[in-house]
């Protein structure tokens, strides 16, 4: 017989196995650090010009970033703040370096999302990030699901459940309901509308004190930030319901749509939302605050038969949000009926000489039809190895494996995150017109 001790004591030993793993993942300060990138790297695959041109324009301008020089003097390796100086300061044919960011226009928002677990989001997640941050642009990352892989894996630990999205929900509740309860009188009589009570275990949290910034926390990457998420958030579902109750009219869906709406419009370019295998208060907020869905899955038929089922039970629950608020809003940026720009089906762990995958890739292409990204992620050995050391192909120095074999895992990526960047370029338009 197990019972709740017996648990405690597997997590006690399973915590002991984390800090050994970590030991060995991170520095020695048990911080995750981003390693520099050579000149190979940086010419042709993030600025894409001939290795030859780069070093010239470094030659020419002393201004410019040197980057630190190995021993022997064949290469040079630099910091991403360093590549993104580079990318301010160099021109290429009078073309800019910098990534196309339309003025004025808040950031666009991806949530990646679907049932079923083991599909690869917070690889999808992880990897579009960095893919993102190398090309230069700003993102944020937004950590819905409890088990933390991409707070992990963007080497974040010891999170308090306040500064996760628990957090902003819990914050968000006292703050509409304050709203609610200062709102005008009713209209007939004159008569105050009927006072909405918080009790005071939800009130004394001092969460409705904390500013916006307070839960984003910086990563090793410099242009990339994160909202974390935390074991202990788990109970945001049984929480969430509670607060519900406390006051039927807060519309806890729009909670993490309100806070993003009180960021700057130009603080971050790109919004990446990894959300949790199930529909519930923490994933409905996620979905419902993005502008773009992205839906990844595994190349099995069960996969296919899961993803079926997410976007059915998806589609139910969005309709119902948007009849039982009469197609009103209460508050924040987003409409109701929900309405996403686009929404995207992604294939993961695909091998391509594997006749089963491929045949479950043509019945995703006959079914969702362009829906369906042209480009899945490859299954290699350099990705197996990101997933086991808690980082993306980006991260992994190509030293460590064969060249080959790390270009080739980079490639997949590459190509899937050129469709992620012609999607939220596409959904920026769409955003532009509607403004």
């Amino acid at each position: 017989m197990f019972t709740h001790e017996d648990l405690a004591q597997l997590q006690a030993q399973s915590l002991k196995m984390q800090s050994h793993i970590r030991r060995q993942t991170f520095s020695p300060e048990h911080e995750k650090s981003l390693r520099r990138f050579s000149s190979w790297e940086v010419s042709e695959l993030i600025f894409k010009i001939n290795q030859s041109t780069f070093r010239g324009r470094l030659a020419a301008d002393p201004d410019l970033p040197g980057g630190e020089v190995e021993e022997d003097g064949r290469q040079r390796w630099f910091t991403l703040a360093e590549i993104n100086e580079l990318r301010r300061k160099m021109k290429i044919n009078r073309a800019t370096l910098m990534p196309r960011r339309p003025k004025g226009k808040r950031a666009i928002r991806v949530a990646i999302s679907n049932f079923k677990g083991g599909a690869g989001k917070s690889t999808v997640a992880l990897h579009m990030a960095h893919a993102a941050a190398l090309d230069g642009y700003r993102v944020l990352l937004v950590d819905f699901d409890p088990q933390a892989t991409l707070t992990h894996s963007m080497g974040l630990h010891d999170v308090s459940e306040d500064l996760t999205v628990w957090g902003i929900i819990a914050r968000d509740l006292i703050r509409e309901t304050d709203r609610m309860n200062a709102g005008p009188r009713a209209a007939e009589s004159g008569t105050a509308l009927p006072q909405r009570r918080l009790p005071s275990s939800i009130r004394d949290l001092g969460l409705a004190d904390l500013r916006v910034s307070d839960f984003i926390k910086p990563t090793a990457w410099t242009t990339i930030d994160i909202v974390p998420s935390c074991a202990n958030a788990a109970f945001v579902e049984f929480a969430s319901a509670q607060y519900r109750h406390l006051n039927p009219d807060w519309s806890f869906f729009a909670a993490v749509s309100r806070y993003l709406d009180a960021l700057p419009d130009d603080a971050y370019d790109l919004i990446v939302f990894d959300c949790p295998p199930a529909i519930g208060y923490q994933s409905m907020n996620a979905v419902f605050a993005a502008d773009v869905l992205y839906i990844p899955s595994g190349p099995g038929y069960w996969e296919y038969d899961s993803t079926t089922s997410f976007i059915g039970q998806l589609a139910e629950a969005l309709g119902d949000l948007s009849a039982g608020f009469d197609g009103t809003f209460p508050a924040g940026k987003m409409r109701l009926p929900k309405a996403f720009i686009d929404v995207r089906f992604l294939m993961t762990r695909y091998e391509p000489g594997n006749e089963l995958h491929r045949a479950m890739f043509e019945a995703f292409r006959k079914v969702f039809g362009d829906r369906v990204c042209d480009q899945p992620i490859e299954m290699t050995r350099a990705v197996e190895q990101s997933g086991r050391f808690l980082s993306s192909v980006y991260e992994i120095d190509y030293r460590s494996m064969t060249r080959e074999t790390w270009r080739r895992a980079r490639a997949s990526f590459d190509r899937a995150y050129d469709e992620f960047k012609a999607c939220f370029l596409a959904a920026w338009d769409q955003v532009e017109d509607e403004a």
